[in-house]
């Protein structure tokens, strides 16, 4: 049995991803496997992301504005745009951790003394600080109070702390080999899945909410470590493997093919997996996790994504799309702003929450996409030309 319905059962919303920062793979000629050796920007990933923070702009336009009825009687286009729009965060998730450790593996040997250490603490920081920055409703706190759901943890929090959690591992593990640390990775992700409801069931409320707003969703956070920090690692993992064979001839037709493979068998036997474990072992730990496998199934979807975005990476290699792909922080912070009133109080969610009928919406969502992905790439390059 295949478990396609719990994928989609949690709150997701799709969001950002750090900035992107050169990786380093071998050019490729237009529609071929075959590679050259030259080194540049690993572009796939800039067009993962930029179709993740489309998608998270016209999943979060959509679902802020959009008339209670056609959610009810959607039907089968509603369920199909729900279950891509869960996609979006994971892809994220997963993509992010990629990047910060790839980067990492490049100076694996040096401990302390690797320069992503600084820069990945700097990071992870300034991604929390903007998460409880855009939390703010700065007309309450000019009166002197505070809104109540500002501790709450979004997805710029979450990020922000899992990157700093990955810098930690990283020096627990640099002293071994780097396929420790890949291992590592891989080996949290699955104890994560797997415990995410038995550390769903247990009480936080000696902690205080600030601390446990990452542990558990009882007081409104929507992105909490557990599960979320398991697809960064997976990111991580995945890397691992990327770095050590990308050189190597043949290296992309074998990644896609890897991949995939691992993506539709999470699909596919995720449930049955765990379920096979529960029969042989009968640990209460394991029936716990049976209710979660829809997990390890999402992860097969992002791995399935990535695969295709491998396969395609010679004809999703365009300026505007690697442009988008390296600005997701700043387009999600302005859509933040404009759409939820992130800072200001005044955003479109305000004055049409539920409100906009089919028609209205999608043109709506096709005007937000243009409007917020233009004013953030122009701005860029105005700074790029400032500060040239």
């Amino acid at each position: 049995m295949v478990r396609f319905i719990p994928y989609i059962r949690i709150n997701s919303d799709p969001f950002h991803s750090i900035l992107a920062e050169p990786l380093e793979q071998n050019n490729t000629e237009p529609g071929k496997f075959t590679e050259k050796s030259d080194p540049e920007r690993l572009y796939f990933i800039d067009a993962l992301r930029a179709w993740a923070i489309l998608m998270m702009l016209q999943g979060h336009f959509v679902s802020a504005l959009l008339m209670e009825s056609y959610r009810e009687d959607g039907g089968a286009t509603y369920f199909v745009w729900a279950y891509l729009r869960g996609v979006t965060a994971p892809v994220f998730f997963t993509v992010s951790g990629f990047i910060f450790t790839y980067l990492l593996f490049k100076h694996y040997e040096k401990g302390w003394a690797n320069p992503r250490i600084k820069k990945g603490f700097k990071r992870g920081g300034l991604l929390i600080l903007i998460g409880y920055v855009l939390q703010i409703k700065f007309g309450l706190l000019l009166k002197g109070s505070i809104n109540t759901s500002f501790d709450i943890v979004h997805v710029l929090q979450c990020l922000g702390l899992s990157m700093i959690l990955i810098i930690v591992l990283y020096l627990t593990t640099h002293k071994f080999s780097k396929y420790v640390f890949q291992i590592f990775l891989g080996s949290i992700t699955i104890l994560l899945f797997l415990s995410n409801g038995t550390l769903g069931q247990w009480e936080y409320s000696f902690l205080p909410d600030w601390f446990s707003n990452y542990i558990t969703r009882e007081n409104g956070s929507v992105f909490t470590m557990v599960p979320w920090f398991g697809f960064a690692t997976a990111g991580g993992c995945i890397s691992g493997f990327f770095q050590s064979n990308l050189t190597k001839k043949g290296f992309y037709p074998k990644a896609f093919l890897i991949i995939l493979s691992i993506g539709i068998l999470l699909i596919f036997q995720s449930y049955e997996s765990i379920r096979d474990l529960v029969s042989l072992t009968e640990i209460r730990f394991f029936h716990s996790a049976l209710d979660d496998s829809y997990l390890f199934a999402r992860l097969g979807v992002v791995l399935v994504v990535f695969a295709l975005f491998i396969f395609l990476r010679n004809i999703l290699n365009h300026k505007i799309i690697n442009d988008i792909g390296q600005n997701t922080l700043a387009i999600y912070i302005l859509h933040a702003i404009v759409l939820y009133g992130s800072i200001t109080g005044y955003g479109l969610s305000r004055y049409y929450h539920h409100s906009l009928s089919l028609s209205h919406v999608v043109l709506g969502a096709v005007l937000f996409l243009i409007v917020i992905c233009s004013v953030v790439l122009m701005a860029d390059r105005k700074v790029k030309r400032l500060f040239s």
